[in-house]
């Protein structure tokens, strides 16, 4: 449901490509944006148009209210990534607004069971905070961000060769793991507690299939593509099916017109058979047994 009203809201606004990229990856949903959705954001920084939505849409969910707190979550993950293997002109544009990041980091909401979620907004922001502030590591988290993000598309283009590898999700360092804690982060209610600890995940951990929401992207991506191909076959049995068509027409117009003259042939011939007709006694054409007199 909240899906399809994100959907309609999408529609009724006429958000652009790059806005409706930025809603779906900061959604309620009770799971992370997937590395696909933030490095087609990342991507699309690097347009200048684009830049400028993206960055006014992510401003606007980071000042949500504290109900919609995985709004401002799911914007500052989406924020660190962007920084890291977007344009510079991200960075910057944060370093100009150094205040509203740093505001982030005294975030408070406590949900209707009494619990904390306003402290993984404040983690996030104090990392982006502290980030924001070291040029130097700046520099290095952007550099390593971009040589990972390198190794990802080349596995992702070994998905295209029929080599099976999963697209993972990203996770920069210091951001909660996206293996274990990835959806205790967000709210989950089957997320295991204490798993949502700090840390960078092996290689292995970040290969692993990713959570439930990246699978059922995975799947319609599959239908769409069955779908695809099930549209192409009818595609073209329906050509088939034109061009055998076509081909009695024509077959039926070649009898049309080749038929008067077959017909004067027959009716020719009928009549000359029925005018000569004789009734043969024999196979030799002798007269019939009925004519010759009874006497001798």
């Amino acid at each position: 449901m909240p899906a399809i009203r994100r959907t309609l809201k999408n529609t009724i606004k006429n958000y652009s490509d790059a806005q409706v990229k930025v809603r779906e990856a900061t959604s309620n949903d009770p799971w992370g944006p997937s590395s696909t959705l933030m490095s087609e954001i990342a991507d699309l920084t690097y347009n200048v148009v684009a830049f400028t939505e993206i960055m006014q849409m992510i401003w606007k969910r980071l000042n949500d209210d504290g109900k919609n707190w995985r709004h401002v979550y799911k914007s500052l993950v989406v924020l660190d990534y962007i920084i890291k293997t977007g344009s510079e002109k991200v960075a910057q544009q944060c370093r100009e607004n150094f205040h509203a990041v740093k505001t982030l980091t005294t975030f408070q909401y406590l949900d209707t069971d009494n619990k904390d979620q306003g402290m993984n907004v404040r983690e996030k922001a104090k990392q982006l905070v502290s980030m924001l502030s070291d040029d130097e590591r700046l520099k290095n988290e952007r550099a390593k961000a971009l040589k990972a993000k390198e190794r990802f598309a080349q596995n992702a283009m070994g998905v295209g060769n029929g080599h099976g590898t999963t697209r993972p999700r990203v996770q920069m360092g210091g951001s909660p793991t996206m293996v274990g804690g990835y959806q205790d982060s967000y709210g989950h209610p089957d997320s295991s507690p204490g798993s949502g600890s700090a840390g960078t995940p092996s290689e292995i951990e970040c290969a692993r299939p990713s959570s439930a929401g990246e699978e059922e992207l995975q799947l319609q991506l599959a239908l769409a593509m069955s779908k695809e191909e099930h549209e192409e076959a009818v595609r073209k049995q329906k050509s088939d099916d034109i061009k055998l068509q076509m081909a009695l027409e024509q077959s039926r117009e070649q009898a049309k017109n080749e038929s008067p003259q077959s017909s004067t042939l027959l009716d020719l011939a009928a009549s000359s058979t029925s005018g000569n007709h004789v009734i043969p006694s024999d196979p030799w054409g002798l007269p019939a047994q009925s004519s010759r007199s009874a006497d001798p």
